[in-house]
Parts: C-alpha cells; structure tokens; sequence
C-alpha cells in the first residue's frame, strides 16, 4: 500500500473531486490518496464521491484553514 498526495488547494467544486478520481485511476488497489482541499463543499463531495465509487473514505480533517481527505482505492 502506497500513500500519494494531491493538492487541490484554491480549486473550487467539482475540481477536487474530478482531480481525485483521475489520480485514483492510476492507482493500485489499497493505495491511499491523501486530498488537501480548502472548497468548503470538500467534506460531503467527497462523502457522496466515495459512497458512489466504493472507496474507503478514511478521514477527513480540518486543520490549518484547509481540509485533508484520506480515501483508500477498492479492492
């Protein structure tokens, strides 16, 4: 299991979203994406996006002004 990162910082919806699931495809199963994401929709985008796909939404936090989504890529 690998960990990368995206920075989505400054974008607005639906562009963290869509940036995440391109970067998701090109990851191995069980790999984890960690999101930085300022837009306050990230949180329930990101739900919604997670429970439609089947990946494993395994935090979101908010700290430092921004939030950081972790989602772990299906099986």
């Amino acid at each position: 299991m690998e960990q990368h990162e995206l920075d989505a910082r400054g974008l607005s919806c639906p562009l963290p979203v869509l940036k995440a699931q391109k970067r998701l495809r090109a990851l191995a199963a069980g790999d984890r994406l960690v999101v930085l994401a300022t837009d306050p929709k990230a949180p329930g985008d990101f739900t919604a996006f997670c429970e439609e796909r089947g990946h494993s939404l395994q935090s979101i936090d908010e700290t430092g002004g921004f939030f950081t989504v972790t989602i772990e890529k299906k099986g």
